[in-house]
């Protein structure tokens, strides 16, 4: 089944911007970069003129020997069948972090012909660009990245309301119409949307096996292209990083089911391996955030704004790309996400935690932190800023929404709303806001309601 994605709306956008610059599409390997940027070219233009630098490696040559705008165009037309024509055809690059000269042409179609409709994208561009940090005046100076010539769009796997939208437009209306009120949802429909969100998290976001969840094909061959899926992200390992980098960045990414097994989720390098220390492990642990293969969130003591200024950096939990593939990494069998009740109920609390950290990033609630009180007494799950306001977060894998810390955050910081993502209905209990987990995608349309803004709940 083809999923439709949410960000071609964004891409209509770029398309219709009067100072428009070549884009770059990021985000992690196989979750559809190239088959929603063709298809949004072959939708929204007359011609898409497609260039692969991985598959067609003759085309760095065109780079290498000119910056000339007019030039690289006449050449590029003898590699398609299609017409190179302003404000008609989409230009894709495609792997374009394999041809540098190509990434650094980006700042000459901007500069000296802005009527081409250009988008890049490209496997680990993430590294690619933040390979190094480097002063003002030392990017002003490179000569490989296009900086402040070109804009980015941020892609996350399929989110769930994407997959409701193709899995039962009809429950998806439904859901939709009744957001406004903030009233529990009608028992039949509540069960219905969670039986849909349990198939969701044992197929996840990934392109492949979501689709074939989609299509009935069975939950064997679901499994297996999952299994595929992880042992394709290993190899990149091998494909793409420095030999000495390579056991490092495997021992991370196979901890991880570890690290998030634990009551304390904290990252800890001694669970990667015995007597592991973090200055070993920093640039092996870098490149897998900045592939897009993990989402790291830090902690903060002190919830004020901005965030970041108070995240300690020293210490963080470490999350997957899609909570699927954490499934498959921990070798736990669909029945086990699919029952209810408290079966593995650390695993199925991290795996809710993993799909709210992307369905938060999926909305563009940018770094989320988690907050945690000195000596753990207390731990909230997410902090995401919302305007001026700070929401503390929690999340339950299941019904039962006991626990201390959100009363704890409430006594000491006295924020006007608090919110909770569980399989409990939709209900407000005096300012907390309890949202079923299904329902995640949906919190920015929750927080812009006029009795949430102006705290009349």
């Amino acid at each position: 089944m083809i999923i439709t994605r949410e960000i071609i709306s964004k891409l209509e956008n770029w398309k219709n911007e009067s100072d428009r610059s070549p884009l770059i599409v990021q985000g992690a390997r196989q979750i559809g970069k190239s088959w929603t940027v063709t298809e949004f070219g072959q939708t929204h233009y007359k011609h898409i003129a497609i260039f692969n630098f991985d598959k067609q490696q003759e085309l760095k040559s065109i780079f290498e020997s000119t910056k000339d705008v007019k030039r690289i165009i006449s050449e590029l037309e003898l590699y398609t069948n299609v017409p190179i024509l302003e404000n008609e055809t989409l230009i894709f690059f495609d792997e374009i972090q394999e041809c540098k000269a190509a990434l650094n042409s980006l700042k000459y179609f901007k500069e000296d012909a802005p009527g081409y409709h250009v988008i890049a994208a490209g496997l680990l561009l993430g590294i690619a660009i933040n390979k190094k940090k480097k002063s003002e005046d030392s990017l002003r100076n490179n000569d490989t990245f296009p900086v402040g010539k070109v804009n980015f769009i941020e892609m996350y796997p399929v989110t769930f309301r994407e997959y409701l939208r193709m899995s039962d437009t009809n429950l998806m209306n439904q859901l939709e119409s009744r957001l406004s009120d903030l009233e529990p949802l009608p028992e039949i429909l509540f069960n219905k949307l969670t039986e849909q969100y349990r198939r969701y998290q044992v197929c996840g976001g990934l392109p492949l096996p979501c689709s074939l969840m989609l299509d009935g094909a069975g939950m064997e061959k679901v499994e297996a292209a999952l299994s595929d899926l992880k042992k394709s992200y290993e190899f990149d390992f091998t494909k793409h990083v420095e030999s000495k980098d390579i056991p490092k960045i495997r021992e991370i990414w196979r901890s991880i089911p570890s690290q998030l097994s634990r009551e304390n989720k904290k990252f800890v390098f001694r669970v990667v391996r015995e007597g592991a220390r973090a200055r070993e492990y920093e640039s092996a642990l870098d490149w897998l955030v900045l592939s897009g293969m993990v989402y790291r969130v830090f902690v903060t003591e002190t919830p004020q704004l901005p965030l970041k200024h108070y995240e300690d950096t020293t210490a963080f939990k470490i999350y997957m790309l899609d909570q699927a593939i954490l499934r498959t990494m921990a070798e736990l069998p669909p029945e086990a996400v699919i029952s209810k009740g408290n079966l593995l109920k650390e695993f199925k609390g991290a795996m809710a935690e993993n799909f709210v950290l992307g369905s938060l990033l999926a909305q563009g609630f940018n770094a989320p932190h988690y907050w945690t009180m000195r000596g753990n007494k207390a731990e909230v799950d997410f902090l995401i800023q919302d305007q001026i306001e700070i929401r503390p977060i929690e999340v339950k894998a299941e019904d039962n929404v006991s626990g201390q810390s959100l009363k704890v955050y409430q006594n000491k910081y006295s924020p006007t709303i608090k919110l909770r993502f569980s399989l409990k209905n939709l209900k407000v209990n005096g300012n907390i806001i309890n949202i079923p987990l299904f329902m995640c995608d949906w919190l920015r349309d929750i927080l812009s309601l006029p009795q949430v803004k102006n705290y009349n709940i």
